[in-house]
This record gives structure tokens, sequence and C-alpha cells, in this order.
């Protein structure tokens, strides 16, 4: 089993971006030249390991390899990206990397790409790449090519060494639990459980009850073995169960108008462990928008729009407007859900004022906004 935290370390360690990885400071896969470049680099490095895994690492500082961090990504759909732009497209995988001295809601991105034989190409044009182009790895570039793409038996020499060089250790995850809980999380109350005698799942939340749920709030939940980080959120509510064999989370965004305890299910995420030492990741989209009163609605958008005038312009907001810039973003979405088409657009237009807030409540309500806006998209529930 291989700790992804000592494998970033020793992909780092390994000089420079090369053929088997890449390194970025961040993905900005909401614009089409971000997704362009993204799907550039899955290409190339695919292309050019048939045979081994190759990783692309976010959050890290190309010159000096600074580990700055990036948001939790928890968009398990991102293969789906990868699908619609890619003939013969990789399997890969996003996961979020926790590190000791980021902030608990920073982490280092790993997107792996499992080695497959046939040659990746762009089945239609993004941005500027056009249709039928194929990409490969030249030293730290991904360049397009029209040639055959040669085998590199070293590279495959190479991330083996470095995958067994990042193996676990029973050091590994005791002290991954030891620090979970008596460091990182101290002022919350924390959990572990053993599954197959193998995997540890840590957790760690403030416990509520609200209605006939027990949820937890501000919740991290971690597989220690892997030093992966299953969920991270500010803002949403998960309940979590378990059994000898599953780990269940089921997470709850809150929106209500003036209502602070109705929550609506918006994704399970269920995972399952096995005597033979490999686990199963199941994600499964759950949420149904509520519907409200569409003059009421009209009202709080119209509300809403008068509040974004008068943060362009710099105009001094009242105690009771401030209060309502923190709740901007999710009743914009319970508009935008609810037929105000244009209301997430308005959002996202605004997006670079609220960031620039002094609460900074304001643009974390933002993030958890646009994140749930995403998960929507990629389900085919109708919402583009």
């Amino acid at each position: 089993m291989i700790n992804k935290r000592l494998l970033i370390k020793n992909l780092l360690a390994h000089n420079d971006e090369s053929s088997f990885y890449d390194k970025k400071r961040q993905l900005n896969l909401h614009s089409r030249e971000g997704k362009a470049k993204f799907l550039k680099h899955i290409c190339a490095l695919s292309n050019s390991n048939p045979v081994n895994n190759s990783y692309i690492v976010v959050g890290v500082e190309d010159e000096d390899n600074t580990i700055k961090g990036v948001d939790f990504y928890d968009d398990s759909r991102i293969q789906n990206l990868v699908n619609a732009f890619l003939e013969n497209p990789p399997k890969i995988q996003y996961e979020n990397i926790p590190f000791p001295n980021l902030p608990k809601d920073k982490v280092i991105g790993l997107v792996t790409i499992k080695p497959k034989n046939s040659v990746s190409s762009f089945k239609k044009g993004i941005h500027t790449i056009v249709a039928n182009s194929t990409f490969v790895r030249t030293g730290s570039n991904s360049t397009p090519t029209e040639e055959k793409i040669p085998f590199s038996k070293a590279n495959a020499e190479t991330v083996i060494s470095i995958e067994n060089n990042s193996r676990n250790s029973i050091a590994h995850t005791l002290d991954g639990v030891l620090d979970f809980i008596n460091h990182r999380h101290k002022d919350l109350e924390s959990n572990y459980h053993v599954f197959k005698e193998l995997f540890v799942v840590c957790w760690a939340g403030i416990k509520k009850k609200v209605r006939d749920k027990t949820l937890y709030s501000r919740v991290d939940i971690e597989l220690i073995n892997e030093q992966i980080k299953l969920f991270y959120s500010d803002q949403d509510d998960v309940t979590i169960s378990y059994t000898d064999s599953t780990f269940e989370i089921i997470e709850y965004i809150p929106l209500g108008i003036n209502d602070k305890t109705s929550y609506y299910p918006l994704e399970k995420v269920s995972i399952t462990f096995f005597d033979n030492g490999y686990y199963k990741l199941d994600t499964e989209f759950l949420f149904e928008p509520p519907q409200y009163n569409r003059r009421m609605l009209h009202h709080i958008y119209n509300s809403n729009m008068s509040l974004i005038k008068k943060m362009k312009w710099n105009n001094i907001l009242t105690d009771l407007e401030k209060k309502d810039l923190e709740r901007l973003p999710s009743t914009l979405m319970i508009c935008y859900l609810n037929g105000f088409n244009d209301a997430k657009e308005k959002l996202i237009e605004c997006k670079n004022y609220l960031k620039e807030y002094e609460n900074k409540n304001v643009y974390t309500s933002f993030k958890e906004v646009m994140r749930v806006l995403r998960k929507m998209k990629y389900n085919s529930k109708g919402f583009e």
C-alpha cells in the first residue's frame, strides 16, 4: 500500500518534471483554456507511459518545489471530462493529500494516470487544441506529435523504484493516527476504526443533532494508510456510518431560506474494504433541489442584485446587509435551481469582490456553492 504523501515527496525529489510526472501550482477546470491544458497533459503523460503510472502534483511552486497547497477538490467525476474529449482515455484518479505544514483546509492534489497500451488523442477540439491531436512528453513539456510514440523502459524502472520507496509502514500508520487525533484535531471529537485488520479511517468534527439525524460539521475524514483526505468541509454537514467492511458518508447541505434546520442530501460516498488489501470507493449523487414560491424568490433575487451593486460600488453595508452577503451565494443558488437562469452567472461575476471582502466566511460560502453546482453539472440532472 502506497503512502501518497511519501510518493509526492519522492516525486518532487526526483530532480524536475519529467516524462512521467508534472507539477502545477493549481488546476483551473472552470475555463475551457484550463480544461484544455489539463487534458493535454493527461494525453501526453498517458502516451509516454504505457506500462507504468504517471502523475500530476497540484499545489506546488514550479521553480523551487515549495509546497503551497490548494483547496480540497472532491470532484470524483473528473474522469468524465477526460472521457468526453479523449479517444482511448486513460483511467485517472484525483486524491487530496494533507501535509503537516499546510492549513487544515489546504491539501496537495495528486492525479494518477493509469497505464494503458492504446494511444490517446483528442476526439474533439477544445480551446486551441484541434480534433485528432496527439501529445507526448518531451522532457518536462507536453508536445504535439504525428510520429509513432516511443516506449521508455527507463521510465517504468524509475516509477517502480519511486513507488516501492513510498510503501506504507506500521510506523507511518501509527504516527498518522496520533497526529490526526492528538495534534491536528485536538479541539474536536475524533474517532478511528480499523477495517479488515489493515485499513485505518480517522474522522473528526462537531457532532450535533438536527431533527432525527446526528450530523458532523467541520468534518475531516482521512484514510491514514495512504494519507488521503476523503472529505473536508468547513460548511456542509455529514452523517457517518460503518460496518466491519464498509464506511459510508452522506453529505447534506443547508438550503433553507431563513431556516437553519432544512438539510438536503447531496451525495453518498461508500468505501468497501476487502480482505486482499484493496478497497473500492463508490459515489452516488442524491440531490433533489428544493422548490420555493417564485414571487418570494423574485424579491430575494432583486435584493441580492442590489447588494452586489452596493458591494461593487464600495458602498457601506448595514449590519443586516452584511449578514445577507454571507448568505448571498446559497440564496442565489436556490434562485438558480428554481428557474432564475442568470443567477449562477451573476454569482460568478462577483467572485473577486466576495474573495476580497473582509469577512472570509463570505468567500468560503461562495466556494462551497460552486462545488455543489459543479457536482450537479457532472451528474446529468438537467443543470448546465
